[in-house]
């Protein structure tokens, strides 16, 4: 692994060592995730004005009015979607943001379908991911509330966006026994949700508070 990748000082490996732990603490359990987060560059993903800052549990600018959501949220986000299961099979992401998200979900899942809808977010992303050799990543620049239909149905789906309630067509494209973690509400007053679709129709389960940019439409 190159210096970039492996990082000094703020951004060493005993600088992941302490986000770890402190994960631990407030409550990660799933040690896979744990491990595949620790060997994580965060860094990379920001800029280098940033960079060493990526360790704190803190979520920081990236640019375009997005964030990079802090480890905390994304290592609980990921270990609700996994749930039981040790694998994750075919993984819609709403919000490529910057791609450490996509990074972590990748070494977990078959496959991830990752939608975002400001273009040179995407672009950064895509050079990031390549940079780490993740290949099971395919990428789509479209409005994050059409979900991506051709490859349908998902049997997780995760959204880094908060919408007033719930897309519909988010709900259609998960599978059967499919589960998806979105935040949902408006600024100030939002909360995580799991949504597991069952044959009879969706379990719903409002977890605890969180801060997220808003589900916007359209394409940057």
């Amino acid at each position: 692994m190159n210096s970039s990748l492996q990082g000094i000082g703020m951004t060493s490996l005993r600088t992941r060592e302490r986000m770890i732990k402190r994960l631990s603490e407030q409550g990660v359990y799933n040690n896979k995730i744990l491990e595949i987060m620790r060997d994580t560059p965060r860094h990379i993903f920001m800029d280098e004005a940033l960079a060493s800052r990526a360790y704190e549990d803190t979520s920081l600018p990236i640019g375009f009015n997005q964030t990079i959501s802090q480890p905390y949220i994304v290592a609980k986000m990921t270990e609700l979607l996994l749930g039981a299961a040790g694998h994750l099979g075919k993984v819609l992401e709403i919000g490529t943001g910057c791609g450490y998200q996509t990074a972590i979900l990748a070494q977990l899942a078959d496959h991830v379908y990752s939608v975002e809808r400001i273009l040179p977010l995407q672009k950064k992303a895509k050079s990031h991911l390549w940079d780490l050799k993740l290949k099971n990543i395919s990428f789509l620049y479209s409005d994050g509330g059409l979900g991506w239909p051709d490859y349908a149905p998902f049997d997780s789906i995760l959204a880094s966006a908060a919408p007033a309630e719930i897309p519909p067509v988010l709900l259609q494209q998960l599978a059967i026994g499919g589960v998806m973690v979105i935040p949902i509400g408006k600024s100030g007053n939002q909360s995580l949700h799991r949504v597991i679709r069952n044959e009879n129709g969706y379990h719903i389960e409002q977890l605890e508070s969180v801060t997220f940019v808003p589900f916007l439409s359209g394409k940057e």
